[in-house]
C-alpha cells in the first residue's frame, strides 16, 4: 500500500516538472513519459509508450547510432548527456530545439536496466538568437559605416571624412542639428584612428553649471571647495593615450574656453585647487548645434579657441536633405525595436513609407527613431499604418493621408525602390544611383544581393 501511494506521489511530482521526461529500457523502447513531455513533443503517453525512441528523430541520436563501434546509443556506454541542444521533431512534424539531460539506471549488480532523459524546449531562445544574429549581419550591411546608417551621397562624403580625421590627432569639431548623429560620428572616429585601444571619455559641457564642470573636466585636489572631501582627476586625465569627447561645445563658458585653449596649445591641465600643471596627451572631438562664427561675432565665443577647435570640421547633414536614407534608418529601427518588443508586428505599410519620406523630420533621426518606439506602442495590427505613427507626424501630412492595404515588408521595399530607380535610369547604375540619392557602390551591391538582371533594363 505504501509503495503504491509513493508511486502516485512521483508520478504528481513528474507530472508538475516543466521539463520533458522520458523512460527507456535498455532497448530504446519507451515505457514512461511526463505531462511536460507530451506538451513538447505532441505525443500523447498512451500512443507513445511502447514506441522506440527514435520516433523523436533527434539529430544528436542519430549521429550517435551512426557510430558504429558503440551500443546502439553512446548515453549506455557514456553512462550519461549533459546539457546536449539537438533537434526533435514533434508528431505534427515540426520541428523543436531542445536541451537534454539523460542518465542511465543501474540494479544492484551495476548492470544497465534503462535510462532517463529530461528534456527542456528552447525553440523560443533559438529564434530569437537567429533574430540577433540577422540583426548583427544588418548591421554589417554595406550602408553602414561604425554603427552610423547611411548610403546617400552627403552620408558618403561624412564617412570619407571620418575616414580621413581618424588618422590624425589634430582636433575635430562636428557640426549637425540636435538629433542628426554628431556622437556616432565621434564614436566612430575613435574607433577608426590610432586611440582606439585607449579611453574615450564623454562630457557634456550643457549638463553641468561652470563649477561643476571645470572641477569633471580637470579634477580637483581634496579641499579645493566645500564638499571636496578627497582628490579627484578630471576627465581630461582619465582619457590619457585616448580622445575626449566634448558636446555642445558652444555652451562652454568662456572663462572655461581659456583654460581649455591652454590644454590645447600645451597639453597640460591643473586640477581645480592645485597649480601643478599635469601633462595629458589626448586628442580633443568636439561637437556643437549652433552657429560658432556666429557666437565668435557677438563676442560670446573666444576667436582664438575656435580656430583651435575647428582644424578638423565635420557638418552631418539633416534627415531632410538625406531622405534616401529614410527607409534604411526605418528598417534598421524596425528591426530593433521588435528585437525588444513581443508584439507580432511583421512590416511597414507602403503609405506610411510616403509619409516618412515627406515628414520635414526637424529632430532629424532621433525623432524618426522616437516615431517608430511610438508606432511599436499604438499598432495593434500586423501592420504599421499611418495612424499609428505620431500626431505631429500626421497633422503635417493634412488631409493627403489615406489608408492603404499594401503591405511591405523592408526587404522588398528596397529592391521595389530599386527596381524603380533602374527602370527611370534605363539601367544605369549611376543614374539610379542619383535618382535613390545613394552611392552607385551601394546601388550595385544591392544588385547583387537581389540578384536583379540589368539585361531586362
Amino acid at each position: 500500500m505504501f509503495e503504491h501511494e509513493m508511486n502516485n506521489y512521483w508520478k504528481t511530482v513528474v507530472d508538475t516538472i516543466q521539463d520533458g521526461v522520458m523512460i527507456v529500457n535498455v532497448d530504446g523502447i519507451i515505457v514512461s513519459v511526463n505531462q511536460a513531455f507530451e506538451t513538447i513533443t505532441g505525443y500523447s503517453g498512451s500512443k507513445i509508450v511502447g514506441q522506440s525512441c527514435s520516433i523523436l528523430n533527434c539529430n544528436a541520436c542519430e549521429m550517435i547510432r551512426n557510430t558504429a563501434e558503440c551500443h546502439w546509443c553512446r548515453m549506455f556506454q557514456k553512462g550519461e548527456i549533459k546539457k546536449q541542444k539537438c533537434v526533435l521533431q514533434r508528431k505534427d512534424g515540426a520541428y523543436i530545439h531542445i536541451v537534454k539531460n539523460a542518465a542511465v539506471f543501474k540494479d544492484s549488480k551495476g548492470k544497465v536496466t534503462g535510462a532517463v532523459e529530461t528534456m527542456t524546449d528552447i525553440t523560443g531562445l533559438m529564434e530569437k538568437e537567429i533574430q540577433i544574429e540577422s540583426f548583427r549581419r544588418e548591421l554589417q550591411a554595406e550602408d553602414r559605416f561604425y554603427g552610423i546608417i547611411g548610403a546617400s551621397a552627403p552620408m558618403q562624403r561624412v564617412f570619407d571624412l571620418i575616414s580621413n580625421a581618424a588618422k590624425s590627432d589634430a582636433p575635430v569639431i562636428i557640426y549637425g542639428e540636435s538629433g542628426s548623429g554628431k556622437e556616432l560620428v565621434a564614436t566612430a572616429i575613435h574607433q577608426i584612428g590610432n586611440r582606439r585601444d585607449k579611453p574615450y571619455i564623454k562630457v557634456n559641457c550643457s549638463a553641468l553649471n561652470e563649477a561643476l564642470l571645470e572641477s569633471e573636466l580637470f579634477g580637483h585636489v581634496k579641499g579645493a571647495f566645500t564638499g571636496a572631501i578627497r582628490s579627484r582627476e578630471g576627465r581630461f586625465e582619465a582619457a590619457a593615450g585616448g580622445d575626449i569627447f566634448l558636446d555642445e561645445i558652444g555652451d562652454l563658458p568662456p572663462s572655461l574656453q581659456i583654460k581649455l585653449l591652454r590644454v590645447l596649445e600645451e597639453k597640460v591641465v591643473e586640477r581645480v585647487g592645485d597649480n601643478h600643471p599635469l601633462s595629458v596627451d589626448v586628442r580633443i572631438i568636439t561637437a556643437t548645434n549652433r552657429d560658432l562664427r556666429q557666437l565668435v561675432s557677438e563676442g560670446r565665443f573666444r576667436e582664438d579657441f575656435f580656430y583651435r577647435i575647428n582644424v578638423i570640421p565635420i557638418s552631418v547633414p539633416p534627415l531632410r536633405d538625406r531622405k534616401g536614407d529614410i527607409p534604411l534608418l526605418a528598417e534598421a529601427f524596425f528591426r530593433r525595436i521588435k528585437l525588444k518588443n513581443d508584439k507580432n508586428i511583421e512590416g511597414i505599410s507602403g503609405e506610411t513609407l510616403e509619409l516618412l519620406m515627406k515628414y520635414f523630420w526637424p529632430g532629424n533621426v532621433r525623432e524618426l527613431k522616437s516615431a517608430f518606439e511610438y508606432a511599436f506602442v499604438s499598432c495593434r495590427d500586423q501592420i504599421i499604418r499611418p495612424e499609428h505613427l505620431p500626431p505631429n507626424i500626421l497633422k503635417d501630412q493634412g488631409a493627403e493621408t489615406r489608408p492603404t492595404e499594401t503591405c511591405w515588408n523592408m526587404e522588398e521595399m528596397k529592391r521595389q525602390r530599386l527596381t524603380e530607380a533602374l527602370v527611370k535610369a534605363g539601367g544605369n547604375q549611376s543614374k539610379a544611383a542619383h535618382i535613390l540619392n545613394i552611392s552607385r557602390t551601394s546601388v550595385w551591391s544591392q544588385i547583387k544581393r537581389f540578384n536583379i538582371d540589368l539585361k531586362k533594363f
